[in-house]
Formats: C-alpha cells, structure tokens, sequence
C-alpha cells in the first residue's frame, strides 16, 4: 500500500517491434535506472495483477513496471522518463491520495503532455 506521501508510477512499454525477449530486456534495463532515481520501490508487475488483454513473460507482466516515488523525486522521475521514452509508445497510470489517472503517449510530445498531466494531476489531489 502506499503512503498518502508517495504516488505510485505504473509504466507500461508497447514496442510491436520487439520480440517478447527483447522487450523484457528493455523492462528490466528501465526498471534499473529507475531504481537509481531514489525511487522509495519498483519492480516488474506480477502476473497476478494481470489487466486484460495483457501478456506475461516468466511470471511477470511483459513490459510493464511499477514505481513508487515520493512526491519531493516525482518530478525528477517524469523528467527522466520524458528523456528516456520521448519516442516510445507508453501507458502511465498515476495514483495519487486514491485517485489514478492514466494516459497515452506515443511521441515526444504527447509524452510532454501526459507528464504535465500527471504533475498536474498530483498537484490537485
């Protein structure tokens, strides 16, 4: 469970161009850096927190991470997934005090947008 202080990150990577194996070696290298972020957590989502339609790899979901970060580093966070996954194509969910937002982006820019949208959406819960 996380903390009223803390907003948990939930990312998932859509790359039709990589092999499933490929796209876990990707997961797991994103999760890494994350985790060298001062995250307060992440991890790989477990296939028991399966969302439909999703696929799984080796008892987690293919790739798909989960994050927890204190409100002081989510900026620090967004930006680095702002610099890391500019042109790739994501699902972030935002949960914040109770409340989640998700959003799509699948360039620079719409990727700019959902970040703003995610401070935004923090700033008011």
């Amino acid at each position: 469970m996380i903390s009223e202080s803390n907003v948990k990150l939930t990312i998932a990577l859509a790359n039709p161009d990589l092999d499933p194996e490929e796209q876990e070696q990707e997961t797991r290298n994103l999760l890494r850096e994350i985790k060298d972020l001062d995250v307060e957590s992440a991890e790989l989502v477990a296939v028991t927190e399966t969302p439909q339609g999703s696929k799984a790899l080796g008892g987690f979901l293919l790739g798909v991470l989960q994050a927890e970060v204190s409100l002081a580093n989510l900026k620090k966070v967004l930006g680095f997934l702002g610099d890391r996954l500019g042109n790739k194509t994501i699902e972030l969910e935002v949960e914040a005090n109770g409340k989640k937002l998700k959003v799509k982006a699948s360039s620079q820019q719409e990727l700019m947008t959902a970040i703003t949208a995610a401070q935004n959406f923090v700033a008011v819960t």
